[in-house]
């Protein structure tokens, strides 16, 4: 598996908050994808109800996983492909590497991947002595700066083109520019030659389709396609959710799939592949295999909590809607998957504890579940997963919240369950307060532990006098006329109404 960073959630948020071009850069992605996923939902012919008809296609599909991957491998196999099942991320990695030494490969040309993330499959590639080359131009960008993706499908969203035209200029060699197509220009050259030298190529799945034995790549550049076909070897990778039944259910997940990730009707380039070249083909690879994952995905979907999450295509749609993506970027969730859905996959992939921070940071406002393309329900796993961190779980291996939080909630439980004990906590905290300090009745920083409250925002007092205190003295208006329903005909009814309106506003502290 791929380095994890989760531990380092709060710090790598904060850095990314303190970026102006990161913060520039996600608001330009949030206004053109976030608000575009909507209306593309809209102008579906179905309308938007077509997520739901994906979700339950994509809900039985999961059900029936065994018989469907099942029945893609016998056809991928009967046309001439391998097919590999790892349940773990080493066993991925090590077949890859397998088949790379036996067909003699010293270069490797990969599209763009989000599962090759998860296992790590490049470092482990080049550890083996393989070079690899990412070939979308924003996978590119990452790795010749030595960087990792902060989006599922705009890898280099944090890169202006001033910091790609000096990474070009020291990393390729060619006179500085920052003109976008002179820069793309070189970019192609560079890997036009690799494309040529390279032995295999690796890919993504979209998507799978268990009736016709096909796995699908999706892209706007085309490069995927050139190391599909290419190379001699070709390997694929896809996770073991990532399959439908039939054909027309296919239709539908993909045309949703391009509609979440990019506002788009389909894809530029979609490519369907199902084995080896055959006698009388133009082009295609001497060796198929593709690679289905685990990795930690039977345990998934095992839980009826979480098995929804396997219904995810990674369209990163949750991401270009997520206020909280929207503020710290990708970098700071510490794995290959990031906003929302990295928020509830990470925690179940990585670990419950370690990952804690990514579920605890969102703020379940729900925007997620509403531009999922699958329609997802992210904010109830998201609590799912609060709840195992706050009580523990035996079965994940969760450890439940540390001794002090448990203490402090089971006072407040006691505190607030007793009337008398509570006023009186309520009075001392007002006399208490007044040795805070203060500007323009506003309190503007709270005490350890609670300081963090106060981070960013400053805090009403308390009021001298509660609510309740002053219902007790009379101090609040008692509504003692009622507006009646249907007011009487004629003047006196007309002078009856407004004098109760008139009292019902004077009365509003009330309500």
């Amino acid at each position: 598996m791929s380095d994890v960073s989760t531990e380092n959630y709060v710090a790598e948020a904060r850095r990314g908050i303190a970026d102006p071009v990161l913060q520039r850069s996600l608001t330009s992605l949030q206004d053109r994808f976030g608000r575009g996923t909507a209306e593309a939902y809209r102008r579906l012919p179905e309308g938007p109800g077509l997520r739901l008809t994906a979700h339950a296609i994509r809900e039985k599909a999961i059900a029936n996983l065994d018989l469907l991957l099942e029945t893609l491998a016998e056809k991928i196999r009967e046309r001439g492909g391998r097919v590999f099942f790892a349940a773990t991320a080493r066993e991925a990695v090590d077949y890859c590497i397998s088949v790379a030494r036996r067909n003699g490969v010293r270069m490797v040309v990969k599209g763009k991947s989000m599962v090759t993330e998860e296992i790590g499959l490049n470092p482990a590639l080049e550890a083996a002595g393989i070079e690899v080359v990412e070939t979308d131009l924003g996978e590119y960008i990452i790795q010749l700066a030595g960087e990792k993706p902060s989006h599922i499908i705009a890898p280099a969203i944090h890169k202006t083109r001033h910091e790609v035209a000096d990474l070009f200029a020291r990393r390729l060699g060619i006179r500085r520019t920052t003109h976008p197509p002179e820069l793309t220009q070189a970019a192609r050259e560079a890997l036009r030659a690799k494309f040529l030298a390279a032995d295999m190529g690796t890919s993504g799945v979209n998507l799978a389709c268990a009736e016709t034995g096909h796995i699908t790549t999706v892209s706007n550049e085309g490069n995927i396609r050139m190391a599909t076909t290419l190379p001699r070897v070709h390997v694929a990778f896809m996770g073991m959710e990532r399959v439908v039944a039939r054909l027309d259910e296919y239709e539908i997940i993909l045309r949703l799939l391009c509609r979440g990730a990019s506002v788009q009707s389909m894809g530029t380039y979609v490519s369907f592949v199902g084995g080896p070249r055959r006698p009388g083909d133009a082009d295609g690879p001497e060796e198929f295999h593709l690679v289905v994952i685990d990795n930690g995905r039977s345990r998934i979907l095992a839980d009826p909590q979480f098995r929804e999450m396997l219904c995810c295509i990674r369209c990163a749609a949750c991401l270009n809607v997520c206020p909280v993506y929207g503020k710290i970027g990708g970098h700071a969730y510490g794995f290959a998957y990031s906003g929302p859905v990295g928020a509830v996959v990470t925690p179940l992939l990585t670990g419950i504890n370690r990952a804690r921070d990514l579920c605890c940071g969102e703020t379940l406002c729900g925007a997620c579940k509403d531009a999922c393309s699958m329609a997802i329900d992210l904010p109830r796993m998201l609590l799912a997963l609060r709840a195992k961190l706050a009580y523990g779980d035996p079965d994940w291996g969760v450890a439940p919240a540390g001794r002090a939080e448990r203490l402090a909630y089971r006072g407040w439980s006691r505190l607030v369950g007793n009337r008398r004990v509570y006023e009186l906590a309520l009075r001392l905290a007002a006399l208490g307060q007044r040795l805070l300090p203060q500007a323009q009745g506003m309190i503007l920083r709270l005490p350890p532990p609670l300081q963090g409250w106060t981070r960013s925002r400053d805090l009403f007092p308390l009021a001298p006098e509660t609510f309740i205190e002053r219902w007790r003295k009379g101090k609040v208006p008692r509504n003692e006329h009622r507006v009646q329903s249907k007011p009487r005909s004629g003047a006196a009814g007309s002078e009856s109404a407004s004098l109760s309106a008139q009292h019902s506003r004077s009365d509003g502290l009330k309500g």
